[in-house]
């Protein structure tokens, strides 16, 4: 029986989030791509009623609402006892500290920057938004690539949860078109990420 339903449409990073963790579990669920976006249905009042912020994805397991993304990846890693969240308490400090890094530090910027190149007009573009923006990004990005410097993913040796947050922010950061640096830790990272079926599937994907 399926019990996770996922309400989003596939383009969203946060949505990538989590199909990306149930492709990569095997966690069986129901996927809504109509809702968000141009696809519109998330101002309704039903939608409203289980997401207050209007924002995808919402996910529901058997009945139980969630909404913030990494929020709800931790919830389904712990339920599926998945060994991308790991039991040791500093171990899972690491992860938790990089999926809440992407929360504060990357998620803002890439956002302006993607909503300003794809999906605004050029006439209607806020330039010196989005060119600041991007150089904060570009920021962070040097922050990650330092880390992927010392280790092969960004909480250690192994894929782990910390990954998944950020792997759609590096395909937006290498496939937008931005001046941006050569990083080659984050570079090599991004391609490991992208031999994964998952990534393959929901992530490297065509952005709108």
């Amino acid at each position: 029986m399926i019990l996770i339903k996922i309400l989003g449409r596939a383009t969203s990073a946060n949505v990538q989030k989590v199909l990306w963790l149930c492709e990569e579990e095997g966690i069986e669920y129901e996927h809504d791509n109509e809702i968000g976006g141009a696809f519109g249905r998330n101002d309704t009042k039903e939608y409203l009623l289980m997401n207050p912020n209007g924002k995808v994805p919402t996910i529901i397991d058997d009945g139980f609402v969630m909404w913030e993304s990494n929020s709800a990846i931790r919830y389904m890693a712990r339920k599926f006892k998945s060994e991308l969240y790991p039991p040791d308490l500093r171990a899972r400090n690491l992860v938790e500290r990089w999926m809440d890094w992407e929360l504060s530090v990357l998620a803002p910027h890439q956002g302006v920057v993607m909503v300003g190149i794809v999906r605004t007009l050029p006439e209607d573009r806020d330039d010196e938004k989005i060119e600041i923006s991007r150089l904060a990004w570009i920021n962070g990005m040097k922050i990650l690539d330092a880390q992927l410097g010392k280790t092969r993913f960004v909480a250690g040796e192994k894929f782990s949860l910390a990954d998944i947050p950020l792997g759609p922010i590096a395909h937006r950061f290498f496939s937008l078109d931005i001046e941006r640096p050569e990083l080659s830790n984050l570079r090599n990272w991004y391609k490991r990420l992208a031999d994964r079926p998952a990534v393959k599937k929901w992530v490297l994907i065509e952005m709108a």
